[in-house]
């Protein structure tokens, strides 16, 4: 039986989540200061119709104070007029240069407002682990960051050999599943491959927040589609309603569909190149001057970086020294990557 725990980490300029899936990383739920309340899965309340896009079949909703939302016309909706009210849900947050997603609730009335806040980062965690409190403190962290080295991660080995390398574009999410070193039969070994990658992919596209269309690459030939699809609903189940699977093609390929619902953590930690973006990597620059300052107590310290990681720390320092006391000097290596960092006792 499948066993999950959560973690709660309350660092500088972040709070985390992270959910474990049989002592792996299943989720990662990132909270900074400045996040928008309102781009968030759950929010619920009356906006004011900006535009109808008819050709689109959508329109632009804004709640006050938040950004304009897209919102899919259907059949059975009423008429919607512009400056008129609806009373809206959020169904997937903002991404990238997409804008969030609310469904149609009903007409609005009265003032625009919001009704309902998303959920907290508790209420999340406790709604994927029912049971028990959060682990907190240092074991907290250690889960956090990896379930950062697995998001950061393309290739991840398959149990009994193999592996499967996860990779995004802007069309679709492709998975390619190798055998690897599996022995004995072929036929079988594929099979085993192929229901062993289903699993894995499940667990890290819930952990990288990825949805919409992936594509399978299954390796071997002649495969068993009803087991390979019941597999899936299986190991996708947590991610319903909004599954989709369809059948697997003559080119040995399996298509599904998965709903998008928070912003890709992806996109926190790195931007479109693969590098980490520069407020994630003064998160970790906060943690390892932390880390050393714990080692060391009283002790001064010297951190390195690049010059857009300390632009980005700047609105991490005076926390910072809430913590450690103003015992620490950073300073910007022009030159540098966002990721290279440095921290020693001075």
């Amino acid at each position: 039986m499948s066993e999950r725990r959560a973690y709660l980490y309350k660092g500088v300029g972040e709070t985390v989540g992270v959910v474990t899936l049989d002592g792996r990383p299943e989720r990662l739920i990132v909270q900074w200061p400045g996040d928008d309340p309102l781009d968030a899965e759950g929010v619920r309340g009356v906006a004011r119709v900006k535009s109808i896009e008819r050709a689109f079949g959508s329109a632009f909703v804004a709640l006050p104070g938040g950004a304009d939302v897209l919102l899919p016309l259907k059949p059975d909706m009423p008429k919607l007029v512009q400056g008129g009210l609806v009373e809206i849900e959020i169904r997937t947050a903002s991404r990238a240069d997409k804008a969030a997603v609310a469904r149609f609730i009903g007409e609005g009335e009265g003032e625009p407002r919001v009704l309902a806040a998303a959920p907290t980062l508790d209420e999340q965690l406790r709604h994927y682990v029912k049971a028990g409190s959060p682990t907190t403190g240092e074991r907290a962290l250690e889960a956090v960051e990896a379930a950062e080295a697995d998001i950061l991660e393309t290739v991840f080995a398959l149990p009994g050999g193999g592996d499967v390398a996860i990779e995004t574009t802007r069309a679709l999410t492709s998975v390619d599943v190798d055998l690897g070193g599996r022995e004995g039969d072929a036929k079988r070994a594929a099979r085993q491959a192929n229901m062993a990658a289903i699993g894995v992919c499940a667990r890290v596209l819930r952990l990288k927040g990825l949805g919409g269309l992936v594509v399978f690459d299954l390796v071997g030939r002649g495969h068993d589609g009803q087991a390979l699809t019941v597999a899936a609903r299986n190991a996708f189940a947590p991610d319903n309603p909004g599954v989709a699977i369809g059948a697997i093609s003559k080119f040995g390929a399996l298509e599904m569909a998965l709903p998008r619902r928070a912003r890709p953590v992806m996109e926190r930690l790195v931007d479109a190149k693969g590098a980490w973006t520069a407020p994630y990597a003064a998160r970790r620059l906060a943690r390892a001057l932390e880390r050393e300052g714990r080692a060391d107590p009283g002790g001064r310290l010297a951190a390195h970086c690049a010059p857009a990681v300390l632009e980005a720390f700047a609105e991490l320092d005076a926390g910072l020294a809430e913590r450690l006391g103003r015992r620490f000097t950073v300073s910007a290596e022009p030159g540098w990557s966002n990721d290279r960092i440095e921290v020693s006792a001075a």
